[in-house]
């Protein structure tokens, strides 16, 4: 099972984008999806996340600049985020994990974002 994270790139402060993973059909329902990212130098943070249920959570971080949503046509996950700001910059992750028993975890490969000032 892969997931293929795109959408990152070099963008100004204050500017937008939006970040993309395509999911497998197979694991695209009944199954909670996030976003992390993990800066330079620092470890992995969970940024938004979406549950199987659709109940939504972001860091503080990100409340009011990113919205987490999934395009059931394309079955992919999307997360816009506005109002960049430098300290956004980092490789970010896009993450689904199962409720099966035991709960399996698939990450995609990472894109990265950079922010200038």
């Amino acid at each position: 099972v892969q997931l293929q994270a795109s959408g990152g790139g070099l963008v100004q402060a204050g500017g937008s984008l939006r970040l993309s993973c395509v999911v497998p059909r197979s694991i695209f329902t009944g199954t909670g999806m996030g976003w992390y990212r993990q800066a330079p130098g620092k470890q992995r943070e969970l940024v938004a996340s979406m549950s199987s249920r659709g109940d939504i959570d972001y860091a503080d971080s990100m409340k009011d600049r990113a919205t987490i949503s999934r395009d059931s046509a394309k079955k992919a996950l999307i997360l816009d985020v506005k109002r960049l700001k430098p300290e956004d910059t980092g490789v970010y992750y896009c993450n689904v994990f199962t409720l099966s028993i035991p709960p399996k975890d698939y990450w995609g490969q990472g894109t990265l974002v950079t922010v200038s000032s």
